[in-house]
């Protein structure tokens, strides 16, 4: 039994992956055509389906908006019972269906005729009703579905979420849509804190351990010690950062010298640190952090000394 259930599984991948490629060839005029036209348009591309395929076209509709492009679903069925209302004068209407031969496509397509909205079809059938009355054809004809039987829609489906990230992607890209854009509709969990949190509103609430270049040794420890960010950073006396002493610092310094009961902090230092600006994204220290191979990280503005984070900060934030 173990062998045919893998068995079915990579026959199904199988499937799959060949619709996908299928694609490939389907990336044609009127598929550039479509992402013109809905980068051009000043009303909102408005997506339809029913069955499976209006499942999939609330996914499309989903990664649209979260990547710049003004999108709506209206489901089918709910169209021609007065949800139709929905649709504007300048918005696009994009369907999505295999076959294209539906009762409630074909009644959705009059309606959309009568309000005079350009039309796109997103269908398997390209000798469907669906098909002929569109403007432009995204074609996701698939040669097989991945069920036995054939029926079951699902590299069909493939093929049409496969086609809608292939619009979001190009639109993306068109509009010159950033990832400080993406952050403003994904404001929450640990993708929000990649694009949002920055290292001057980390540095707010852990400890400003400081010292200067004249402090003692045993004062150098205790400060480290008391902040418990395993440093401390070297100030002049207008809070310009002169250097960082850490606790590896600490340790090599024992080993240097043989008395230890003079020594000042301007000893030990690590001399022109590894800073960042408080404006900075959390993510853009991490990769400071890990290209200089640091635990700790200044957070200054203008080498004024604004705050530390630690790699420890970014684990709890869920940004490592």
């Amino acid at each position: 039994m173990d062998q045919r259930i893998i068995s079915i599984a990579k026959r199904t991948l199988e499937i799959e992956a060949a619709a996908l490629n299928g694609l490939q060839s389907h990336i044609d005029t009127a598929f550039v055509e479509v992402v013109k036209a809905v980068y051009a348009t000043k009303g909102r591309l408005v997506i339809s389906g029913i069955g499976k395929s209006a499942i999939i076209a609330q996914k499309i509709v989903a990664t649209l908006n979260s990547t710049g492009t003004a999108a709506l679903y209206l489901h089918a069925a709910d169209a021609i019972h007065g949800d139709s209302g929905i649709i504007h004068p300048n918005d696009i209407v994009l369907i999505i269906s295999k076959s294209g031969e539906s009762p409630e496509i074909k009644n959705l397509v009059q309606l959309i005729q009568q309000f005079g909205n350009t039309l796109v079809a997103m269908v398997g059938n390209m000798e469907s009703y669906l098909a002929k009355e569109a403007k432009w054809i995204l074609n996701t004809t698939v040669v097989k579905e991945a069920c036995i039987h054939n029926l079951a829609p699902t590299a069909s489906t493939t093929a049409q979420m496969v086609m809608g990230d292939l619009l979001a992607m190009c639109l993306m890209e068109m509009k010159e849509f950033k990832a400080i854009d993406f952050a403003k509709f994904h404001p929450g969990g640990n993708l929000g804190k990649r694009l949002t949190l920055t290292t001057g509103q980390m540095a707010q609430v852990n400890p400003k351990p400081a010292v200067f270049n004249t402090t003692s040794l045993k004062e150098v420890i205790l400060t480290i010690s008391k902040s418990r960010l395993g440093a401390a950073v070297v100030l002049d006396e207008k809070e310009n950062v002169l250097g960082i002493i850490t606790d590896g610092d600490i340790r090599r310094m024992l080993e240097k010298y043989s008395s230890l009961q003079d020594l000042t902090a301007a000893q030990i230092a690590h001399a022109a640190p590894v800073t960042i600006s408080p404006n900075a994204l959390a993510v853009e220290a991490l990769a400071l952090m890990e290209h200089h191979d640091i635990s700790q990280l200044i957070v200054a503005s203008n080498n004024k000394y604004v705050g530390m984070i630690h790699i420890h900060d970014l684990m709890k934030e869920g940004i490592l």
